[in-house]
């Protein structure tokens, strides 16, 4: 009975994962060994070990942007010993999950300047644009998910968000 709660409430907000991770979610979960690999050659410290508030996903790594979002430095594919992280050859080719902005509390739609996830994009004037040299605009087909926009936005809670790739199996 816990742990039928603990997995709802661990689906109800899916995990963000590393580059690569392979799609659906069930099938990364059965792919990776739990190995720690990934987490040990980030060299950031983005990756980290689902603990047991994630029911059944305890043990698999997980990036929490607002604390430390990826870097797409690319190197925890390569580690990979179970094919649960699929290498990508290129960090625009990674589809972590796509970043969504609350129009509500974004600074500069509320007339306040602030370019915070624009300028710190990897995917740089891609990914996010301004409209107008202003309001901040995401490209889902260009955003990676990877949560530096995120982890920089200057409001609390965060005005721009991302939401995982990995979204829970009906």
């Amino acid at each position: 009975m816990i742990l039928d709660w603990l997995q709802k409430l661990a689906s109800a907000h899916p995990p963000l994962r590393p580059p690569g991770a392979v799609l659906p979610e069930g099938e990364f979960e059965k792919k990776c060994i739990r190995c720690r690999r990934c987490e040990e050659v980030c060299p950031y410290d983005s990756i980290k070990m689902a603990h047991g508030e994630w029911g059944l996903k305890m043990g698999t790594p997980i990036i929490i942007a607002r604390e430390v979002p990826c870097y797409l430095c690319m190197k925890c594919p390569e580690v990979c010993p179970s094919g649960a992280l699929e290498p990508a050859t290129r960090k625009e080719e990674t589809k972590m999950g796509k970043a969504v902005i609350n129009q509500e509390t974004c600074l500069p739609y509320s007339g306040i300047i602030c370019r915070a996830c624009y300028e710190r994009c990897p995917i740089y004037r891609e990914a996010i644009t301004l409209k107008d040299e202003i309001y901040p605009i995401v490209h889902e087909d260009k955003c990676v998910g990877c949560g530096i926009c995120e982890n920089v936005c200057p409001n609390d809670p965060a005005s721009i968000t991302v939401i995982s790739a990995h979204f829970p199996e009906e």
